[in-house]
């Protein structure tokens, strides 16, 4: 049997991890990133490793409409990025600090 060691149950509030943050993007014709302004600094993008697109929860308001970019920018690290179809606003999703080999 445990006994009650009368501390508290360690509980609390959620915390979402990996939230998009809002970014800058210059994207090009074919609406694809050219340059990106994340904290702060201006990063060209050297390539669009991989472009994938979500549609999801239409049950909701508003539904999910999104297209995704995995890019490498000119240091070589490689993140991801989209933009939200709803407001044309664009995102980062999730940075890597490793450089693409």
């Amino acid at each position: 049997m445990v006994t009650n060691t009368g501390t508290s149950d360690g509980l609390r509030p959620l915390r979402f991890l990996n939230l998009p943050q809002p970014i800058q993007v210059e994207s090009s014709l074919q609406g694809q990133p050219r340059r990106v302004t994340l904290r702060g600094r201006l990063h060209p993008v050297e390539a669009v490793r991989d472009i994938w697109r979500i549609d999801d929860e239409w049950w909701r308001e508003p539904p999910i409409h999104r297209v995704y970019y995995e890019i490498i920018l000119n240091e070589r690290a490689v993140t991801i990025v989209f933009q939200d179809l709803t407001d044309g606003e664009w995102y980062e999703q999730r940075g890597c600090e490793q450089p693409y080999e």
